[in-house]
């Protein structure tokens, strides 16, 4: 990819991302408040479509936001450039997919 389509991605990642943080953020706060436990959350996640997807569309949008971040910080920070960079963000982005979805298959 070039770029141009990196940064693209990665701001479009945010827009998508920023929203989806800020309803995870209150979710939060709302089971914090109501004293809610650990099951009582997973009783009412479990078997939820609508959860999944809310929370796979966050998996995705990590998965895609946090690398390329990572990328702009270690060419501004470090000068890192080439192949080998991108090939090891590459693997972290499916390290993040991977773990966020078994997150998303634990809680739904």
């Amino acid at each position: 990819m070039n770029e141009a389509a990196l940064y693209a991605a990665q701001r479009l990642s945010a827009m998508v991302l920023a929203p989806l943080v800020l309803v995870h953020l209150g979710l939060i706060l709302y089971a914090v408040g109501d004293g809610l436990t650990a099951q009582e959350i997973l009783d009412r996640t479990r078997g939820s479509l609508g959860w999944g997807l809310f929370y796979s569309a966050f998996v995705v949008t990590a998965a895609v936001h946090a690398p390329l971040g990572l990328r702009t910080i270690l060419r501004e920070w470090f000068a890192l450039r080439g192949g080998m960079t991108d090939i090891w963000l590459g693997l972290f982005a499916l390290l993040l997919a991977g773990l966020g979805f078994r997150a998303v298959a634990a809680v739904i």
